[in-house]
C-alpha cells in the first residue's frame, strides 16, 4: 500500500489530519509510549494496529514490519501487549459506591459506541459481559469478548476504566475460566441453587421439611429471626416461622454456594472483584425478607459482594419496557435499596433490555449508586442498521426468525405474538428500520440472534452471518450512531 507511507509520516511528525482514500484513521487511538507511536486504522476494511518508533512495545507487537514501522492485526496476543504498555485497556473493578451499566457487546462490535456515548458521564461501562449461554448462541469465548473490549478502548482512547463481567456464572469451572482470563466482575447465577418448588408447598410440606434439617441448624436461624423485627431506614421486616421456614428452605443450599465461591476464588483471587449475587432468575419476586434473609446470612460469614440482583415484581422481558405496576415496584424497590444499603452494596437491576419506565425510580431511590444490565438492545440496533443499509439482508434474516420462533422460545420467557407483526410483504425498505419501534418485532429478532448468527446451509457456509458483518464493518459509524441514540436514552434515564 503505497499511501501507508504518507500515514506513517504524519504520526512520526504528530500529523493526524492526514487523509488518504481508503484508509480510516482512529485518530483517538493515537498513543506514545517509550519512542513508540501506535494509532489504530483501517487498511482494506479490516482493523490494524499502526506502530512506528524502535523500542520494546514495537518489539512485543506482533505484525508485518515494513520500512521503519509495522502493521500489526487485532489480535489476542496483541491485545495483552497493548494491556503491557497502556494501563487503560486493562478491564477493572468498580466497587460498591460507583454507577454501573453493563452492556453485553454480543456482536464485538458495539463498543465503541458504547464508549462514546457514556464519556464524560458518571457511570463507568462494563463493556465485556456475556454469559455462557450467550457465547454458545453466538460462537464466541471469552477471550474474544475480552479481546474486542480492550481493542475498542484503546480505539477511542477511553482513559476513565471499564470492566469486565462473567456473567450469571452457575459453575466453579467457569468462575475460575473468567478469573483467569482477567475478567473483573462475576455475577454469581444462584438459580440452579435456589429450591422454587417451596413456594408451592402447603403449610405442613413446608413444617415437615423444615424438621428434616439439623436441629443445631434450626436452633441457629430460630434464636437470630424467629418473631423478630429487623428495621431497616424507613421500612420494617418481621419474620414469623411460615416466613422463616420458606426462606431457609429456599435459599438455604443458593447461600452455601455463595459463601463457597467467594471463599475459594473471589478471596484468593489476589486483585479487586467485583462480585455480583444473581437471585433474580426465579418464578417469584424476591420478597424484602428473603433479601435481607440472604445478605444477613452472608455477610455473618464475612461474605462481602459488591451488588445483589433480587427478582423484582413484574416483568421485565426481552427487548421491551417493564410490565406491571410502576407503584408496586417503587414501593418495592425503595424496601430492596434500603436492605442493600443497610449491608453496604449497590442493588442491581437485571433481565428485560429497555427498562426505560423504571428507570427514573431507579435513579430517585438509588441516588446514582446502582448496577444495570442491557444487552440485547445492541443487537438490535444492529438490525435496525441493516434493515437501513442493506433490506434484502434484514428481510431474509426477518423470514428466518420467523420460521425458527419456537426454537428460540425454549430459551427467554417472552409473550410475544407474531400474528401481531406486519408482514414483510406489506413493508416497504423505507420503513423496514420501524420495525425495531414494535413490541413484538423486536422480541421476534431479539431472542432470535443465536439462531441467526450460526444458520448455515448444506454446504456448512453461513446463511447470514458473513454478510451481516461485513455490512456493519463498512457501516460502523451508522451503527455507532444508533448506539448513541438508544443507549443515551438508557443513560439520560437513569440521571447520568
Amino acid at each position: 500500500m503505497k499511501d501507508i507511507h504518507v500515514i506513517i509520516e504524519g504520526m512520526r511528525n504528530g500529523n493526524m489530519d492526514v487523509r488518504i482514500e481508503g484508509i480510516k484513521l482512529y485518530k483517538n487511538s493515537f498513543q506514545c509510549k517509550d519512542g513508540v507511536k501506535v494509532m489504530m486504522a483501517k487498511l482494506q476494511g479490516e482493523k490494524v494496529l499502526l506502530a512506528v518508533g524502535e523500542g520494546q512495545l514495537c518489539n512485543d507487537l506482533q505484525g508485518q514490519e515494513e520500512n521503519g514501522y509495522k502493521i500489526c492485526p487485532l489480535i489476542h496476543e496483541n491485545r495483552r501487549t497493548l494491556n503491557k504498555y497502556f494501563d487503560f485497556t486493562v478491564p477493572r473493578a468498580f466497587g460498591q459506591e460507583m454507577a454501573t451499566m453493563g452492556f453485553g457487546d454480543r456482536l464485538g462490535l458495539a463498543s465503541p459506541g458504547h464508549i462514546k456515548t457514556i464519556k464524560g458521564k458518571e457511570i463507568r461501562p462494563v463493556l465485556a459481559q456475556q454469559s455462557i449461554r450467550e457465547l454458545n448462541l453466538t460462537g464466541r469465548t471469552y477471550q474474544d469478548v475480552l479481546d474486542a473490549a480492550s481493542f475498542a478502548v484503546f480505539q477511542e482512547g477511553y482513559q476513565d476504566g471499564f470492566g469486565a463481567d462473567g456473567d450469571h456464572l452457575k459453575t466453579p469451572e467457569d468462575i475460575k475460566m473468567a478469573l483467569d482470563l482477567g475478567f473483573t466482575m462475576i455475577t454469581l447465577d444462584c438459580s440452579e441453587k435456589i429450591d422454587n418448588t417451596i413456594s408451592q408447598l402447603s403449610i405442613r410440606e413446608i413444617q415437615q421439611k423444615y424438621e428434616l434439617l439439623p436441629s443445631a441448624l434450626r436452633k441457629q436461624y430460630e434464636a437470630y429471626y424467629l418473631n423478630k423485627e429487623f428495621q431497616l431506614m424507613g421500612d420494617t421486616l418481621y419474620f414469623d416461622r411460615e416466613t422463616l421456614m420458606k426462606n431457609v428452605l429456599i435459599y438455604e443450599k443458593a447461600i452455601d454456594f455463595m459463601i463457597s465461591i467467594y471463599n475459594t476464588y473471589i478471596m484468593k483471587a489476589g486483585r479487586q472483584i467485583d462480585f455480583e449475587i444473581s437471585i433474580d432468575e426465579t418464578e417469584t419476586p424476591t420478597t424484602p425478607e428473603a433479601h435481607y434473609f440472604v445478605a444477613r446470612e452472608i455477610y455473618s460469614k464475612d461474605v462481602s459482594i459488591t451488588s445483589m440482583a433480587p427478582r423484582f415484581c413484574g416483568e421485565f422481558q426481552k427487548a421491551i419496557d417493564y410490565i406491571g405496576d410502576l407503584a408496586q415496584f417503587e414501593r418495592e424497590f425503595k424496601v430492596h435499596k434500603e436492605i442493600a444499603d443497610t449491608f453496604g452494596y449497590k442493588v442491581s437491576i437485571h433481565s428485560g433490555s429497555d427498562k426505560f419506565s423504571v428507570y427514573p425510580i431507579i435513579e430517585q431511590y438509588t441516588k446514582g449508586r446502582f448496577h444495570v444490565k442491557t444487552a440485547g438492545t445492541n443487537w438490535l440496533e444492529a438490525m435496525r442498521v441493516m434493515a437501513k443499509v442493506n433490506p434484502s439482508l434484514y428481510r431474509r434474516m426477518h423470514q428466518y426468525a420467523l420460521d425458527h420462533f419456537q426454537e428460540a422460545k425454549a430459551y427467554y420467557h417472552v409473550t410475544t405474538d407474531i400474528q401481531r407483526i406486519t408482514p414483510l410483504e406489506n413493508v416497504t425498505d423505507e420503513d423496514l428500520p420501524t420495525y425495531m419501534d414494535e413490541n413484538n418485532a423486536r422480541q421476534l429478532i431479539h431472542i432470535t440472534y443465536g439462531i441467526l448468527l450460526q444458520a448455515v446451509n448444506k454446504n456448512g457456509e453461513y446463511l447470514f452471518k458473513d454478510e451481516f458483518f461485513k455490512t456493519l464493518e463498512i457501516y460502523e459509524e451508522e451503527y455507532d450512531k444508533a448506539l448513541i441514540t438508544h443507549i443515551g436514552k438508557h443513560i439520560a434515564l437513569l440521571g447520568k
